[in-house]
């Protein structure tokens, strides 16, 4: 069966495409259809449910209710058969418990005590079955649609910058909100200003001595260097680089569309410096490198993945050499780096990525590799039957790239600047006041995390920080053991110091900050040491998770959860966040430039973190104490009502 439709038709839709440019033609291929496609697959599976927890209690609390009513009824029934046996002689004039029927023509006997016993409970149930509060429901699903549109009306809860309202997507535990009184999973609320980190008219500080470099380096080895380093932010990526007209039509200018923001960033980096993407299909980009244009065929690109912690391309260059570009986090990418010569240039990369982190940057570690032919026609065999297999597809394309992905040489470091949006240190403290604990669960490199949790007034001066960063089970055990005798040595200081031990406490967790990072949770979380990770973090204040991935972040919610009573909330932007945002009681998502994940799968939407305050203590506040007044109404109401029938 053929279709032929016009790509703007309005019922047309390109799943994964967020925007059609340069496209006037498509040819698409039925592969599964009805109960095969991705979205009946997907739905197939049980939804992750969540209940308020007041409509949990209340659940209990009508089970007592139930049993109270049965009781009433069974004491009124009972009492009913004991008054029947004491008056067994008045019955003959007792209305409605005569034992003969004087009219002509009848004549029978009232039912019998057990009888009697039994219509009386019945009658009872009819009578009392008001205590049960089944109207409630509907009257709390009214009250949840009225809160539901007054937090979406709240112009203190709108994002002028990208027009967006909040969104209530879960109208069944509005009033949790009032009650997250311990724990807050926070994953990059640093997100950029304005969720944009570049425009395509900004203005770009650059080097000069580095562009004259570039342009007057001719043969030299270290221009050639810094040219690689720049084509390879140019190649290695997935960004689509749009052609905009301006007034002037001799001008042009570039907008770059992608799915990270970073990304975008260092391509507009590259282009200031004069290397400049300006055309992309899927067989092959086009730079133009320092005004000549040059056509690099994409070989294979190896996608990032939370595993490899980096991505690659493999290029054929216009010099008939075959090149792999290599980009990805420091710790994955100085594992694959050729040790032999490349020790001075690891340690003075380390030294600058040391040296970003401290700056709050978003660090990243750029490589690259010549491939000989042999070498390449071994991965094109290994990579065409990956992409080709119908059965373990992704782990096939993660062997193939861990195999090529080896003996690299680092061609230089990048730290991207991720600002904090307005209101975050102030949300912050309003949030700590409140006596909620703010948890940092992020994916950057350690120094990157604590630089933000300074930035963000999370961490302050006056903190004991307790490091877990360990490779190893028994080393993790340690470092639990020596912070857990840590605490109690400044707990006894603090309990010298004070009057009372509940002080002593208080302010001996006030003044400590835990950070761990993701390869020690590695071995903490699927170990026996969870929980003394657990009573560890519970004294801390401040706990602060670098380096994580999306199972690992969802893991940490699930040992608050399983631990405590308390509620939990997780808020993120991030496809990496919707795990996280899944497992708390209440998840948030933040609309950005991280694309519609964690919206899709969050339980409220908004576009600011600043928001969480009003939302919190105030909506969140008034939701509870309003719901539960109605509840105890309702619940006298019903109990003032059965009680005088009773009595």
């Amino acid at each position: 069966m053929t279709i032929v439709s016009r790509l703007d038709h309005p019922t047309l839709c390109f799943v994964g495409v967020s925007s059609k440019k340069n496209t006037t033609w498509a040819i698409g291929v039925v592969v599964y259809a009805g109960k095969e496609t991705k979205v009946m697959l997907n739905n197939s599976g049980a939804a992750p449910s969540k209940r308020s927890r007041l409509e949990t209690q209340l659940n209990r609390e009508t089970v007592i209710l139930s049993i109270m009513l049965i009781g009433m009824c069974t004491t009124a029934s009972v009492l009913a058969g004991i008054w029947v046996l004491n008056h067994r002689g008045e019955l003959e004039f007792t209305q409605f418990f005569r034992e003969k029927d004087y009219t002509t023509g009848k004549n029978y006997n009232y039912y019998g005590v057990g009888m009697q016993i039994f219509i009386t409970f019945l009658m009872a149930v009819i009578v009392y079955q008001v205590i049960i509060p089944i109207s409630l429901y509907i009257s709390m699903e009214l009250v949840r649609l009225g809160q539901a549109y007054f937090m979406g009306a709240d112009k203190d809860l709108y994002d002028e910058s990208s027009r967006s309202k909040f969104q209530c997507r879960a109208l069944n535990i509005n009033e949790d909100l009032g009650q997250i009184s311990c724990g807050k999973d926070t994953d990059r609320y640093s997100v950029v200003v304005g969720d944009h980190l570049w425009t395509p008219k900004m203005a770009v500080k650059i080097d000069p001595q580095l562009v004259k470099l570039l342009r007057n380096g001719g043969t030299n080895k270290e221009a050639k260097l810094v040219l690689e380093f720049f084509i390879a932010l140019a190649a290695c990526n997935t960004i689509v680089p749009l052609v905009l007209n301006t007034r002037d039509h001799k001008q042009k200018l570039i907008d770059y569309q992608g799915e990270s923001p970073d990304e975008q960033a260092l391509a507009y980096a590259a282009a200031s410096y004069g290397i400049v993407l300006v055309e992309r299909t899927s067989g092959y980009i086009v730079i133009d490198v320092l005004g000549d244009r040059q056509r690099f065929d994409i070989l294979g690109l190896h996608e990032f993945d939370s595993d490899r912690k980096r991505m690659s391309v493999i290029v054929g260059c216009p010099d008939q050499t075959v090149k792999l570009y290599v980009k990805g986090a420091d710790s994955s990418m100085f594992g694959i780096t050729n040790k032999s010569s490349e020790l001075d240039i690891v340690r003075a990369t380390e030294a600058h990525l040391h040296k970003y982190s401290s700056l709050g940057l978003r660090t990243l570690v750029v490589g690259m590799r010549e491939l000989c032919q042999p070498e390449f026609e071994e991965w094109q065999l290994a990579y065409e039957n990956a992409s080709t297999s119908v059965l373990g597809r992704g782990n096939l394309l993660r062997s193939v790239a861990a195999n090529i992905e080896c003996n690299i040489h680092i061609l230089g470091a990048t730290g991207i600047e991720d600002k904090l949006q307005n209101g975050v240190p102030e949300a912050i403290e309003s949030l700590r006041q409140a006596d909620i604990k703010v948890w940092i669960l992020t994916g950057d490199k350690q120094e990157t995390a604590i630089s933000i949790g300074y930035s963000c007034k999370l961490l302050t001066n006056d903190m004991t920080q307790i490091v877990i960063n360990n490779n190893s089970k028994e080393s993790c055990r340690r470092s639990l053991e020596e912070a857990l005798v840590t605490t109690k040595k400044l707990r006894a200081t603090s309990s010298n110091n004070t009057r009372s031990p509940a002080l002593a406490l208080e302010s001996s967790s006030v003044t400590l900050a835990l950070i761990v990072d993701g390869t020690s949770l590695v071995y903490i979380l699927e170990t026996e040491l969870q929980e003394e990770l657990f009573e560890l973090a519970t004294q801390c204040s401040v706990v602060l998770c670098c380096r994580v991935a999306p199972l690992q972040k969802a893991g940490i919610v699930a040992l608050i959860k399983n631990r405590t009573d308390d509620m939990t909330l997780a808020i993120g932007d991030g496809a990496n966040d919707v795990s996280m945002i899944q497992m708390a009681d209440v998840g948030v998502g933040i609309s950005g430039q991280e694309g519609r994940q964690a919206v899709m799968a969050s339980d409220f939407s908004m576009g600011q973190f600043r928001f969480l305050v009003p939302l919190l203590l105030v909506h969140g506040h008034w939701n509870y104490q309003r719901m539960a007044y109605m509840i105890l109404y309702n619940f006298y109401k019903n109990a003032t009502f059965v009680l005088v029938l009773f009595w």
